[in-house]
């Protein structure tokens, strides 16, 4: 179970025994050369080549790989030295499942360097590592204190002018002061990269003009996106990306910022069966893609080809690049794309106990590593939200879709009718943790909370958009989600009516305050924090632009929800209550809780009508902190769900002398005012109330 201990051991590096048949490979270094070990159990010849220094296409050396007992590819060369240059190329079986073509240059799968010649074509290289952590060490956030902030890493500077513009889009840019000085002010402990393995747009799109900006289209799994890279460190020669990566790292880590990586293992870019091939294609097509028996792909990712996690190797390619990226590059955790699928065993059905799901987060080398599934896939039984185990977190989309129902399409619907479709309880099941979504083992932190994230509307589109509008995909606007829970209060995208935009921006307040004032782990997205629009795309992942990239320069009211969302950042961090580790259990004290009790409009405890009834759409939450690392905290939250002002009565509750209040949705500029137990007060339409409740 996540504590907040800061004693937690750091992960550390192993060394695989002598036994294992699938340890060290790539090239590792030895006295006499480079040493490469390449996997596959179908080919019947594997060639290394080594290509000329001034001739990316020149074939300078040929080597024959011998296989040893387990179905490991070995050879020598003085020649593998950090710069070199190399492919492989495969030879094997005709049949169904095979696509073996000992014409093609194939990437090794555990290439630390990849290098493009003026063709097109992907040579390996190996990769020099040195690098001077001068101390650096991770900052080690413990999980009750994480707040995410998803970004891109070429969006969040593209447009910072107080980055040289040189590094504008760059991981160096992501690293300027005034990126790290934006990132500590907002309050956020943990930047989540969307994907940075090098990576490459899909031929579909290539054909169209357009190109993949979210980067979900893997082609090797060890490698930083060259492209997100300085042009200094682009030209700077072996080594030079991979610095500026790790020097972004070390830079964050100094700042206190830890860094997780969204990974995209589920498949590759190696597509369906008209795809290119690169890599695990050409050197073991039967054993690295899902199959069935007339070579036709299983496809549960929606992506043309599912990498097979039923067999070792695969799962084997996986563990080393997470434990490559955890310890040489020192990333502080991972989000994995499609989580399902790595799950899905020989059956393609998904197994909770399944050897990798299992293993990602029992291996000694990733020990202390945050974990985070996006549980589901679109196979058959692909939605697993609650059923990955311990210590995993989860994306759980029950909340994002709750919470924009209560404050948006409820809101509507109430607007339309009369009256909103339902009440406050499922809405209060989120507050405090999803505990019907994740076991009483789990606790509150395997949820993870959000409200939107690079896929769908913006926080401030949710609120004025009711329809997509992604014609700008050249998908005719068929491409992205139409099941949006939005609601855009009277008029489709931009308005100049004040009383419209009053009640937008008072919503985005009120989904920014659940998001950042529930138990679990919230992820807020980039840009949210201040309004950013899309306008009206919830599928941008092909716009590689102002539409997609973090804009610098805001409007008076961007800044106001900016102080707005740093304001709750640090209410969160002040109130233990507020994030607590592990779900209460009635009638006892568990450490590192939250007691709750709930209350109605008239300061009494919750009735079953109170929770079901629409009309009853009013919720106060008194949560106390059972403490064993903080002091004592105890917070009210009141939530009222309708657009008519309320007035409620506080709870009566042993041991509480006041309610001060800490902030009001309804009022950004709110004097902080102490109410007496038993006192009445009005609520604004649709708002929120946070309290801190002082003890007698």
């Amino acid at each position: 179970m996540p504590v907040t201990d800061p004693t937690v051991e750091a992960p550390i590096s192993t060394v695989a025994p002598l036994s294992d048949p699938l340890r060290d490979l790539g090239v590792r270094a030895t006295s006499t050369g480079g040493v490469l070990r390449v996997w596959s159990a179908s080919a019947t010849a594997i060639e290394l080549c080594i290509f000329g220094n001034k001739d990316p296409n020149w074939v300078a050396e040929s080597i024959q790989l011998q296989k040893d007992d387990g179905d490991v590819w070995c050879g020598t060369s003085p020649n593998l030295v950090a710069g070199t240059r190399y492919s492989l190329r495969a030879t094997g079986p005709t049949g169904a499942t095979h696509r073996f073509d000992p014409a093609l240059h194939l990437i090794d799968p555990y290439a630390r360097g990849l290098a493009r010649t003026a063709s097109g074509d992907w040579r390996s290289y190996v990769q020099d590592d040195d690098f001077d952590w001068n101390g650096t060490t991770k900052p080690r956030v413990p999980l009750d204190h994480t707040v995410l902030y998803e970004a891109h890493a070429r969006g969040i500077s593209k447009l910072n002018p107080a980055v040289p513009e040189e590094l504008r889009g760059t991981y160096a840019g992501l690293a300027h002061d005034t990126a790290i000085s934006y990132l500590k002010d907002l309050g956020v402990t943990t930047i989540q990269l969307l994907p940075v393995h090098q990576f490459v747009s899909e031929q579909r799109l290539i054909k169209q003009g357009l190109s993949n900006y979210w980067g979900y289209n893997t082609l090797n799994f060890f490698t930083p996106h060259a492209q997100y890279a300085s042009r200094e460190a682009q030209f700077g020669g072996t080594g030079a990306v991979l610095r500026e990566f790790k020097g972004m790292v070390k830079l964050l880590h100094e700042a206190g910022l830890e860094v997780v990586l969204d990974v995209v293992y589920n498949h590759t870019a190696e597509e369906g069966k008209e795809g290119p091939t690169t890599s695990l294609r050409g050197l073991d097509n039967a054993s690295y893609y899902r199959q069935d028996a007339r070579g036709n792909y299983i496809d549960v990712t929606g992506c043309g080809n599912t990498v097979n996690f039923a067999h070792p190797a695969a799962q084997r390619l996986v563990l080393d690049s997470l434990r490559y990226w955890a310890n040489e590059v020192q990333i502080d955790g991972f989000r994995f794309d499609l989580a399902a699928t790595l799950g899905r065993d020989e059956r393609v059905e998904f197994d909770p106990h399944h050897p990798l799901i299992e293993a990602i987060v029992t291996d000694p080398g990733l020990r202390g590593v945050k974990m985070i599934a996006e549980p589901w896939d679109v196979g058959m039984g692909g939605w697993q939200v609650g059923n990955f185990p311990e210590p995993w977190s989860e994306w759980n989309d029950d909340y994002r879709d709750r919470t924009r129902n209560f404050w948006l399409t409820d809101i509507g619907a109430a607007r339309a009718e009369g009256v909103a479709p339902i009440g406050i309880g499922q809405l209060a099941s989120k507050l405090s943790g999803s505990k019907g979504v994740f076991s009483q083992e789990r606790g509150p932190l395997a949820s993870v909370n959000f409200v939107t994230a690079h896929d769908g509307f913006t926080l401030a589109d949710l609120t004025a958009y009711n329809q997509k509008h992604n014609l700008g995909n050249g998908e005719n606007n068929r491409d992205g989600t139409d099941n949006n829970h939005s609601f855009n209060y009277g008029v489709e995208g931009p308005t100049h009516d004040a009383t419209i935009l009053s009640a937008r921006e008072k919503a985005i307040r009120n989904l920014l305050g659940t998001l950042l004032l529930s138990a679990g782990l919230p992820m807020i997205t980039a840009g949210d924090e201040f309004g950013r629009s899309q306008r009206g795309n919830n599928n941008a992942y092909c716009h590689d632009s102002e539409l997609t990239w973090l804009p610098w320069e805001r409007e008076d009211w961007q800044d106001e929800l900016l102080l707005v969302s740093q304001k709750l950042l640090r209410l969160r961090r002040a109130n233990p209550a507020l994030r607590p580790i592990r779900f209460g259990i009635f009638g006892e004290t568990v450490p590192s809780a939250t007691q709750m009790d709930w209350f109605n409009k008239e300061g009494l405890s919750m009735s079953i009508e109170d929770w079901d009834s629409p009309k009853e759409r009013t919720l106060q939450y008194l949560a106390a902190s059972t403490p064993e690392f903080e002091e004592f905290n105890r917070i009210l939250l009141i939530v009222h769900g309708l657009e008519a002002p309320e007035t409620v009565c506080l709870p009566l509750h042993e041991g509480v002398e006041s309610y001060e209040l800490l902030w009001n949705s309804a009022d950004d500029d709110a004097e902080a005012e102490t109410h007496a137990p038993g006192s009445e007060l009005t609520l604004a339409p649709a708002s929120m109330q946070l309290f801190l409740a002082h003890s007698s």
